[in-house]
């Protein structure tokens, strides 16, 4: 992984983003990966059935990369290498392809990393907001937490309750200073994050707009 530039101090990655990735050059000395071979690679059934279900929704099978992928990083806990042979091997395409799929969006980990993850977005309307203060905090209160993947978001699209935070999906803000404790507390009892503060317990002119 590169190291970041301070840029009017903020820190920047290569490619601009304040998050890493995106990034990192393939190795042009490796042969290139065929189409892997399934009386050779061992598929779990349940996650085969999975894939197959999302292909069977598109015309172009390949439509179905995104969710494959996500089926597969559910079960190994990221993209590893094996989990994207499987769903390679399923698919009928490459490993390459998949792993340039989950190397571009940013939610497809390529890297072991916690299961329960937590975004803290630093975009601009969070971070005029305090967003980077937010996570900062959220590290030092959940640093020694091995199950949870905290790190900043370039953009979770809830510029209304900024500054933000996506645990596990749901959305919660704005986050004040004092509610942090509590917010870190709940994360790691798997309880419920402010409800007081999650999107979907807002206000709406829809009555059907938090409808489950």
């Amino acid at each position: 992984m590169s190291t970041p530039r301070i840029v009017n101090g903020i820190a920047r990655y290569e490619h601009g983003s304040r998050v890493p990735g995106w990034d990192e050059a393939a190795d042009l000395t490796k042969d290139p990966a065929g189409v892997p071979d399934p009386a050779v690679v061992e598929v779990p059934a349940d996650l085969r059935l999975e894939i197959e279900s999302y292909m069977a929704r598109y015309p172009d099978s390949r439509s179905a990369a995104i969710p494959a992928l996500k089926a597969a990083q559910q079960r190994y806990g990221w993209c590893s290498p094996e989990a994207i042979e499987q769903a390679a091997c399923v698919m009928r395409l490459t490993p390459g392809y998949l792993a340039a799929v989950a190397g571009f969006y940013d939610q497809l980990e390529t890297r072991p990393v916690g299961r329960r993850p937590v975004y803290v977005c630093t975009n601009i309307s969070c971070s005029l907001r305090g967003a980077d203060a937010l996570l900062a905090a959220l590290q030092d209160e959940l640093g020694d937490a091995p199950d949870v993947n905290l790190r900043g978001f370039e953009c979770l699209g809830a510029c209304d309750i900024a500054p933000m935070v996506s645990v596990e999906g749901v959305y919660v803000g704005p986050v004040d200073a004092d509610e942090i404790p509590e917010l870190a507390r709940q994360i790691r009892a798997g309880d419920e994050p402010l409800p007081a503060k999650q999107l979907i317990n807002r206000p709406s002119q829809d009555p059907d707009a938090s409808a489950a």
